[in-house]
């Protein structure tokens, strides 16, 4: 059984599991997502899974593109404009030069409008993140990485986007450059510092314990984003009260 299989046998038994009736994604018009979406039709059929294109402020192409992705896999789409719902809460908020503290603003209302739509339909949210961006914390804390399962999260970006032609995504979607849309003309690869070829041969470094092959500057790196980054992995910490002492 191959990759595909395998995920969209999980896919199916969480769903069968959890009670709920089906998937909702939002489709950003980059491979992560049209690829969790190629795995959702294959585990329970386009009837069972929803996506929605949520531009807020973004670039006319991702919306192109994930029409593309809707065709390819027969999808139904909803799209529900965030632009007035991002500017008026800019409206109500202090002002910042910070921007990321902006930028991040959009993938959590995109995460909110994703549960509004999971809880009406009673659905599941499926998650686009994948091994290499969940290791270094390349993710909105409550944004993007708000979701329930992670189909591609132990998978390296650079077998995403194998698996993505593997599944029929499309062309254009499969070579577009990695970009989170956070700013016109962000890329991921800009914002992380590194190509994901070389990201992921590190990776695969570290997790299998073979690092002599690697360039000690970027180990070093790459080290240091997923310690900073750890907090995004575990759940909130949570305050225990002491135990009372015995008399």
């Amino acid at each position: 059984m191959d990759i595909r299989d395998q995920i969209a046998d999980w896919l199916r038994d969480y769903l069968v599991d959890s009670g709920a009736d089906g998937f909702v994604l939002g489709l950003s018009g980059g491979v992560d997502s049209a690829t969790a979406a190629g795995l959702a039709v294959l585990a329970v059929g386009p009837e069972s899974v929803l996506t929605a294109i949520l531009p807020c402020h973004s670039d006319p192409l991702d919306r192109q593109l994930a029409e593309q992705v809707i065709r390819a896999f027969s999808l139904r789409s909803v799209t529900i404009s965030l632009d007035d719902a991002f500017d008026a809460l800019m409206e109500r908020l202090p002002p910042t030069q910070h921007r990321l503290a902006i930028a991040n603003i959009k993938p959590r209302l995109r995460m909110t409008a994703l549960y509004y739509l999971a809880q009406t339909h009673n659905y599941l949210v499926l998650g686009a993140g994948n091994k290499s961006e969940l290791l270094v914390g390349y993710s909105t804390k409550y944004g993007d990485a708000g979701v329930d399962l992670l189909p591609l999260g132990d998978l390296y970006k650079t077998e995403v986007w194998q698996l993505a032609r593997e599944l029929g995504v499309p062309r254009e979607v499969v070579e577009r450059p990695p970009s989170a849309g956070l700013w016109p003309g962000q890329t991921d690869e800009d914002e992380l510092g590194i190509a994901y070829e070389e990201l992921d041969r590190v990776l695969e470094a570290i997790v299998s314990g073979e690092r002599e092959r690697v360039d000690p500057d970027t180990l070093e790196k790459v080290k240091g984003m997923i310690s900073s980054s750890a907090h995004k992995r575990t759940l909130p910490p949570v305050y225990r009260r002491p135990q009372a002492q015995p008399r």
